[in-house]
């Protein structure tokens, strides 16, 4: 009869599986933290982005006869970035007349969305990481613009 020697018996492993455990949920855990942490703001830029443009889209549409154009076009911008970004939960402290700036000269029309860091971090947790730092780094602002120059 074959004797295996003690070390490689089942009994002296029973501790593995959770080290193994343990070392795997770190790893999946930062991945998905990170995977999590970066949709958001990602999310965000591009339906601030998509908020921009169609406000400018919007805006041109409005027919240069019309009375007191001067003030509608930039009404009508506000107007389309709120119904583009209505979806946004009151969580994220998100507001047109202050986090959205529209400009307009009578030749160029600009549209442009500056949300600071410190409203989204409200709702979003920072994880600061030794040797890596802040998870999500994100910039002080996120910032879309979008801007049409009208022929005179």
């Amino acid at each position: 009869m074959r004797r295996f020697p003690r070390n490689f018996s089942p009994h002296t492993q029973k501790g593995a599986a959770a080290i193994e455990f343990a070392l795997v949920f770190v790893v999946f855990f930062a991945v998905f933290y990170g995977l999590v942490s970066y949709s958001l703001p990602l999310l965000l830029m591009q339906s601030f982005n998509n908020a921009t443009a169609e406000a400018v889209r919007q805006s041109v549409a409005i027919s240069p006869s019309t009375a007191g154009y001067q003030t509608v076009v930039p009404a009508q911008a506000r107007l389309a970035l709120s119904y583009q970004l209505s979806w946004i939960p009151p969580a994220f402290a998100f507001n047109v007349a202050s986090d959205a700036d529209v400009v307009f000269d009578g030749k160029l029309l600009r549209v442009r969305i500056r949300y600071p860091k410190s409203k989204l971090t409200q709702v979003l947790p920072v994880l600061t990481l030794p040797g890596i730092g802040d998870v999500p780094n994100l910039p002080t602002y996120l910032t879309a613009e979008a801007s049409l120059q009208l022929a005179p």
